[in-house]
């Protein structure tokens, strides 16, 4: 009697495999990306909302697959913030959150300490996630404004100015 049991749900599981069922039925995803195009609009967006503040800074977008797509950085910012920017904007991509907000969870939160201690995530405020809808399709970082606060605002100015309707 048990393998009667058994033996039903298993033909069944065969069958839709041999018959290609998929939980979407279709094995090619198409997903929104990130494109260059957008990724120089918001770039430059960004510095533009950095120098209007009198500030300067560096700038990395990714794609969705957390792939460097642009960086642009001013004349005076240090060497350092480059790799900074494009671990903010990976950061933000792999969590879904800006890394402001998670940098203080992980500070706040007992079961998100654990996160500092994952060497691609870095937890400084400056990187933001891009959404099209309910879609990530990259994330920006910035580095070398003048702070956390700082790179975050300039990436909040430069997304609401290129995306206003998606964000």
């Amino acid at each position: 009697m048990k393998i009667k049991r058994t033996f039903w749900p298993m033909v069944g599981l065969m069958v839709c495999a041999a018959n290609g069922y998929t939980a979407t039925n279709n094995p090619i995803l198409q997903q929104p990306n990130m494109s260059l195009a957008l990724a120089n609009q918001l770039i430059n967006a960004t510095l533009n909302a950095c120098h209007a503040d009198n500030r300067s800074a560096v700038v990395a977008v990714v794609d969705r697959g957390g792939n460097l797509i642009a960086v642009q950085r001013d004349d005076q910012v240090g060497p350092h913030n480059t790799e900074a920017a494009q671990r903010k904007a990976f950061t933000a991509l792999s969590t879904k959150t800006p890394t402001r907000l998670l940098a203080e969870r992980a500070r706040n939160t007992p079961d998100s300490n654990n996160l500092a201690t994952l060497d691609s995530l870095l937890l400084i405020g400056g990187g933001v996630p891009i959404f099209s809808g309910k879609d990530i399709i990259g994330a920006i970082g910035v580095g070398g404004a003048g702070g956390a606060v700082q790179d975050e605002s300039c990436a909040l100015q430069a997304i609401q100015h290129v995306l206003p309707t998606t964000n």
